[in-house]
């Protein structure tokens, strides 16, 4: 940044501005008296040396009406003589090392781009010989003698834009260049500004350390003011990438005129009821404007470096700067350059030609002799002479080190350079005279050593000074008495705070003042933008199971079926899975009532296995008998599937295994009732013995009826596997379950055992009228009426508790293990009451009657527990269904709350 250029200081971010709007803002050029005599004369601050280094200062600052303005004490004659303190700290060493001294030639060039670059080329007169000789020839074919002296490096200029445009002349004739106080990011870009480097660092570290402030300060929404010069446009348009990656907002940018005598006051109060009219955005403004329209509490500022610290911005200000932070390029005192400075008078300081004009602004006298400036007219007091200069009555600039390490660049680079290409010569050997300065580039980039500030100083990779900042602060230290004060520092990239030192922005105010254009929104709202703004929105409610869309905080989502949202309605939970569970009230009355079923089976089996050729065994076809056993077995073993979590293995198991037992029970009493009706059919038309009505051929009816199934399932399950799967009969059920279990595909494992229980129910009432003791199919048919009551019941049952996983899988349980009771009941308590209770009856003739009684007993106990369990689970299912509307409805409550 043009440090001491005030009308190049380039941004407020916050508050950063090019400062002329504070400090020459109310001049007019219009007051004026005229003149007549030349100004500026052109004059030169002359050292005698070996290598001589050209120096352009900024000795007057800019003036609107005429070519330079008054002197300037601090970035002017100071920096002019730090450079001249410099030279002399160094020549007496490089005289005894190496034998040659360094001279200086220094011009003014006030200020301005044009007057610098017109300064600037007598830096060229004496250089033309490091073109090409061939290119400047007499014309008897002799080289020109060019008696100008050879500028080997220039210590300059002070502007950016001043540096620029003398950057682009001494790059054509190949002429070092190092800045001390010009930080424009631009100057960094070597492909254009290849002889160009600089003591000081660039302005993009300065803007990254603003940046990261801003982010320290939380705020997301700020007015930026930045001159409109080619310097401010850059350092904004590096400033608003910048801003744009950490998701910083600006409400209002206003370019600043960059001569301030162009713009009156309505313009500057015109910016400040611009920047007033986002209200949300408590940063930037113009001091004096700020004050006029009453405004000074509504703005905060973070200042850039051509401001910071300076009484001109502060001094009559203080309570619209009160709480400014702004970063300073971090600098230490030139050691012994105060004494020096004060020590200086008109007398023992005749190298300096503008010297005198500082004594007479600095003492408000005329000095005797002077020559005539347009700022000295009115000064009727004479100088005596013995004025001195007091440590109490100079303000020195805090950054002249810049100005003594760029000098001191350039002697170690001759050095450096004379050590190699001289060999040990002392004094210039002739590769050095004159100086090539792409060699001497090559020796100023590589430089390396410590300052007459005491710090280590080395070019980066961009041929810019080390990158070190000092965060300056500017509070109210007591009653009316305000300081800038230092904070913190950047370094490295990283901004660090001093713990010692506390912010305060008004008065004791120390948490950061607020400055955002929206709040937050919270987990359960979406974000609906302000048309134009980037950090402006309404919060908009997401409705029920909705939350805010994660990958786009401007939509709302639905939560996917089977999650709901958690109660800060940022994420989607998953609902807790729903499947018939071994521990719940359900699952255990299936599994006691299979459990009891299967200790039955086994009891009977028992029996039948110890009475195996009893008549009554033999009688009811003991194979048979043992298939029917196996098959009741299986349905009461199937409720023991239920209640295992839902998997592909076990959804497969279940769609084979339900049809399968089923085919086994009823393929045993088809085969029954078929050979019944065969013989008695076949005797009223023969004698002879019907064909497959042995044991052996029985069991082979039977096994090729249950093969059917088999390969029925065998299809089914290669068309259509049952799998497990989430089902959601509403928004807050996720029930796990087998897809056969969520249509009506279990029909297809029902549909041959249906048509066997058909088949035997018809065999039954063709074989009602034979003779009773042969008439076992009558108590077939009573199992077969009793098993289609049953299962009439259980279909409603069954697709009336859609959203009742646990009571559907139950029912169906209960219905199988029912059936499996009917049959175990229905034909084998007649034939075990016989064994047991009436062993003596266990002849063919005698125990036909008996168990015709025991059979209707039995049918009748069935049939009364088929009415009580079709009712309790009536009533179970009415009951959730009021309990779950209930939940429902307190969940809507509590959301819409």
């Amino acid at each position: 940044m043009s440090h001491h250029n005030l009308c190049f200081y380039w941004t407020i971010v916050l508050a950063m501005m090019p400062w002329v709007v504070i400090g020459r803002l109310h001049q007019t050029s219009n007051t004026r008296p005229p003149f007549n005599f030349t100004w500026p004369t052109k004059k030169a601050a002359e050292v005698e040396g070996d290598l001589i280094l050209g120096g352009l200062m900024m000795i007057h600052e800019r003036q609107d009406d005429i070519t330079c303005g008054p002197v300037m004490p601090q970035g002017g004659i100071q920096a002019l003589e730090t450079m001249l303190y410099t030279i002399d700290q160094i020549n007496p060493i490089l005289s005894s090392t190496v034998g040659f001294t360094i001279g200086a030639h220094i011009l003014d060039d006030c200020d301005k781009d044009t007057y610098g670059l017109e300064q600037a080329v007598a830096f060229i007169k004496g250089s033309i010989n490091n073109i090409d000789d061939t290119d400047y020839k007499c014309l008897d074919g002799t080289v020109p003698d060019v008696r100008n002296k050879v500028i080997s490096g220039v210590v300059g200029a002070s502007s950016s834009v001043t540096s620029i445009q003398v950057a682009n002349l001494l790059r054509l004739f190949r002429i070092p260049q190092v800045s001390f106080f010009s930080s424009s990011p631009e100057l960094s870009n070597k492909q254009r500004f290849e002889y160009f480097t600089r003591t000081i660092p660039s302005d993009h570290h300065q803007v990254m350390a603003i940046v990261q402030m801003i982010r320290f300060l939380k705020w997301t929404y700020i007015s930026i003011l930045y001159e409109e010069s080619t310097y401010g446009i850059k350092a904004f348009e590096e400033l608003e990438v910048l801003l744009a990656q950490n998701n910083i907002c600006i409400a209002v940018k206003e370019r600043l005129v960059k001569d301030s005598g162009v713009a009156g006051e309505a313009a500057y109060n015109g910016i400040v009821h611009k920047l007033n009219s986002k209200p949300k955005a408590k940063v930037s403004g113009v001091m004096r404007a700020v004050r006029r329209n009453n405004l000074t509490a509504n703005f905060n500022w973070i200042g850039s470096d051509g401001w910071a610290g300076r009484l001109l911005v502060s001094e009559g200000n203080e309570p619209e700067v009160e709480g400014t932070l702004a970063f300073l390029p971090q600098a230490h005192p030139v050691r012994g350059f105060d004494n020096y400075f004060l020590s200086l008078t008109p007398q023992n300081n005749k190298r300096n030609p503008w010297f005198i004009e500082f004594w007479e602004n600095h003492f408000q006298c005329r000095y005797p002799s002077s020559p005539p400036t347009p700022y000295n007219q009115d000064w009727h007091r004479m100088c005596t002479g013995r004025e001195k200069l007091t440590a109490e009555g100079t303000e020195f600039e805090g950054q002249l080190q810049y100005v003594s390490d760029a000098v001191m660049a350039f002697a170690n680079a001759f050095k450096d350079m004379h050590q190699t290409v001289c060999k040990g010569q002392r004094g210039l050997c002739k590769e050095m005279v004159p100086i090539d300065g792409s060699e001497l580039l090559k020796y100023l980039r590589r430089v390396e050593f410590t300052g007459l500030s005491g710090d280590r100083f080395q070019f980066d990779d961009h041929g810019d000074g080390p990158a070190r900042y000092d965060l300056i602060h500017f509070k109210q230290v007591s009653a009316g008495r305000y300081r800038w004060l230092r904070v913190g520092e950047y370094h490295s990239g990283q901004l660090k705070l001093d713990e010692n030192e506390e912010l305060l922005f008004r008065g004791d105010q120390v948490m950061p003042p607020e400055s955002i254009c929206s709040r937050p929104c919270n987990g359960s709202q979406a974000k609906k933008y302000v048309e134009g703004e980037g950090c402006c929105w309404t919060c908009v409610e997401c409705i029920l199971y909705q939350i805010r869309n994660p990958d786009d905080e401007t939509q709302c989502s639905a939560c996917p079926q089977g999650t709901l949202p958690n109660a800060e309605r940022s994420q989607c939970l998953p609902i807790p899975e729903v499947y018939l569970r071994p521990d719940t009230g359900w699952a255990i009355g299936a599994m006691s009532f299979s459990a009891i079923g299967i200790l039955l089976t086994f009891a009977v089996l028992g029996v039948f296995l110890q009475h195996n050729d009893t008549p009554v065994v033999r009688a009811s076809g003991r194979e048979l008998s043992y298939v029917l056993l196996s098959g009741i077995l299986l349905c009461y073993m199937v409720s023991f599937l239920f209640v295992l979590r839902p998997t592909d293995i076990v959804c497969g198991v279940q769609q084979t295994a339900i049809g399968l037992c089923f085919s086994v029970v009823y393929a045993a009493l088809f085969t029954k009732t078929n050979r019944i009706a065969r013989i008695f059919r076949g005797g009223k038309k023969s004698a002879g013995r019907p064909g497959l009505i042995s044991p052996k051929s029985q069991l082979a009816i039977c096994g090729g009826l249950v093969s059917v199934q088999g390969l029925i399932l065998l299809a089914w399950l290669w068309v259509s596997p049952s799998v497990a799967k989430h089902v959601h009969p509403t928004r807050e059920d996720n029930l796990l379950v087998c897809s056969s279990f969520t249509d009506a595909s279990y029909m297809m494992a029902f549909a041959y055992p249906i048509l066997l229980i058909l088949l035997c129910t018809v065999y039954a009432v063709v074989t009602r009228k034979i003779p009773a003791a042969f008439n076992e199919s009558k108590y077939i048919g009573f199992t077969m009426y009793t098993t289609c009551v049953i299962w009439l019941a259980f279909v409603p049952i069954y697709f009336s508790t859609a959203s009742h996983l646990p009571l559907r899988i139950t029912s169906m349980s209960v219905t199988i293990s029912l059936s499996a009771t009917v049959t175990l009941a229905c034909l084998f308590s007649p034939k075990l009451y016989i064994i047991i209770f009436h062993p003596e009856r266990n002849v063919r003739q005698t125990w036909i009657t008996t168990v015709m009684s025991v059979t209707i007993v039995t049918v009748t106990v069935v049939m009364m527990m088929m009415v009580v369990t079709k009712q309790a689970v009536q009533q179970t299912e009415n009951r959730f269904t009021i309990h779950r509307n209930q939940h429902r409805h307190q969940e809507r409550v509590n959301c819409n709350l």
